[in-house]
């Protein structure tokens, strides 16, 4: 077992980098890859000189490093020395990062987790508030953009790391970090790369274009049949292959996205419990006060004046 690095080395970190650099110490023990307890998280540690293990990345994924002291990478021609630092990798593209000066005391630490596509479209869609049409990625992206990682895309990662460790926190927890994390980096210099190389891996998808398109027309009518028309399958096969990628039914995830919408509609002081039950495609008033108050545990009317969920189903969901 490696030994883990000196103290003082840390503690010379601000507190939550420290948490950081712990939560991946303790779950990188052998040198290179170590399998994280995440599907399609790989946590790595290099103690000395050698080309890194993560240099073949199949799936869009988001790649975070750490270093202590006077340790050195260099990612394609920029040279990192103890930094914490993220890049957002392409799939089937090459990471070029090699490990110049490590030691077992000043290691290199960091992870790769790959991350949903769909995720990252179904993020920025809420954000945004309806489907954003993004071009397909250029030869810009294969060179591999390397961002300081700031305070609260650190925040996170941290969080993230942090829910590993528990069951429940895991089941619970981790999908929630997860989507803070794709959150956070749409909100930096790397939005646009990780929508580009998103859009692209999804690409022809089926599932992409229904849920760009439900984004893009929550005030129509949005059953199976006309989401299945949309995609040229039938609405069984459409059902079948929406529940398989997503784990909802068409259903439920228009459901979902519609209140999700008409949450942000209310918190931008959108007038009218009707005319936001009318914008995010509810015919009925009274139907949609009764799923908005089981979905967030308060009517429209009360969340709009008190601006807050009263209790613990305030907890959105990735969908």
């Amino acid at each position: 077992m490696m030994s883990p690095p000196s103290l003082d080395l840390v503690v010379q970190q601000a507190p939550t980098a420290a948490r950081l650099w712990f939560e991946l110490s303790s779950r990188a023990r052998r040198e290179g890859a170590n399998d994280g307890p995440w599907p399609g998280l790989t946590i790595y540690r290099f103690t000395r000189p050698t080309p890194p293990g993560w240099e073949g990345v199949e799936c869009l994924s988001l790649g975070v490093i750490a270093q202590a002291g006077d340790a050195v990478a260099a990612v394609g021609d920029r040279r990192l020395r103890g930094q914490l630092a993220y890049a957002v990798i392409g799939s089937h593209r090459r990471l070029d990062c090699r490990i110049l000066e490590a030691s077992p005391h000043q290691p290199i630490l960091g992870f790769v987790l790959e991350i949903d596509p769909q995720l990252v479209r179904s993020v920025w869609s809420s954000m945004r508030g309806r489907a954003v049409s993004v071009r397909p990625p250029d030869d810009d992206d294969d060179e591999c953009l390397i961002s300081t990682l700031d305070d609260e895309l650190l925040n996170a990662v941290s969080r993230f790391l942090g829910s590993l460790s528990a069951s429940g926190d895991r089941r619970v927890l981790t999908p929630l970090h997860v989507q803070e994390m794709v959150y956070r980096i749409l909100q930096g210099e790397q939005r646009m790369r990780l929508l580009r190389l998103a859009a692209h891996q999804t690409e022809g998808s089926p599932v992409a274009a229904a849920v760009d398109y439900v984004a893009a027309n929550l005030a129509e009518p949005l059953t199976v049949k006309i989401l299945a028309k949309q995609v040229c399958l039938s609405p069984s096969a459409f059902s079948r292959v929406f529940r398989e990628t997503t784990g909802h039914s068409p259903y439920q995830y228009v459901k979902e996205t519609r209140l999700e919408r008409a949450r942000q509609l209310l918190d931008e002081g959108r007038p009218g419990v009707a005319d936001v039950s009318r914008s995010v495609g509810y015919t009925s008033v009274s139907h949609f006060i009764k799923a908005f108050r089981s979905r967030f545990g308060a009517t429209p009317g009360d969340y709009a004046i008190v601006g807050r969920f009263p209790g613990p189903s305030d907890v959105g969901s990735a969908w």
